[in-house]
């Protein structure tokens, strides 16, 4: 007697999806209004609508109402939850941990990642990275971004590689650095590039 295939879950079918995947996974304790994750990953409500509706109905996440808002978190009682978990940390997970720790950091004005994660990100084929090269740009204190560097490192087990640049260098463009980040895939994981004043 033939057995069931078991159930396809609908994951990674957008980069919208996998962004929100992570985002739910990596703060599991955390309930989130569909609003805060609009704003939080620069995507429209009615893009996230479908999105959330299809993972509600896989009970990938859970949903409860309290008064007019709906809160959305991490189903971490599914039967794939834990997989999925490192799995999202691994691809999509740096961007939201170095997010989280550089925003901790005063004088933070943008963290963008680049180098082979940020090319894998945007599609680029190659080897899986071995580590996450971050630029931070602002008047900061490079032992609070070491710091934060190390936090986010011990969140994904890949080594954080922090360059730190004032803002003003992503505008003048005479650094080698930032042209050499500028001319590749990169990634804002947290802020707004500078803007000419």
């Amino acid at each position: 007697m033939r057995s069931e295939a078991p159930p396809l879950l609908p994951i990674f079918r957008s980069r919208h999806q996998a962004d929100l995947l992570t985002v739910l996974f990596f703060h599991p304790d955390q309930d989130f209004t569909l609003a805060e994750l609009s704003r939080r990953l620069g995507v429209s409500m009615s893009t996230l609508h479908g999105e959330v509706g299809r993972l509600l109905d896989a009970e990938l996440i859970t949903a409860r109402a309290v008064g007019r808002s709906r809160l959305l978190r991490a189903n971490t009682g599914h039967l794939v939850a834990d997989a999925l978990a490192r799995l999202l940390t691994l691809t999509f997970g740096p961007q939201v941990a170095v997010a989280d720790s550089f925003a901790q950091v005063a004088g933070v004005q943008t963290v963008l990642i680049f180098g082979s994660w940020a090319r894998r990100y945007e599609g680029e084929a190659g080897p899986f990275p071995n580590d996450v090269d971050v630029l931070v740009l602002g008047d900061v204190d490079r032992a609070e971004v070491y710091e934060a560097a190390e936090v986010a490192q011990d969140r994904l087990d890949l080594p954080v590689n922090p360059v730190v640049r004032p803002a003003d260098r992503w505008l003048a463009g005479t650094d080698p650095l930032v042209q050499q980040v500028k001319a590749s895939p990169f990634v804002i994981a947290y802020g707004d590039l500078p803007a000419d004043g």
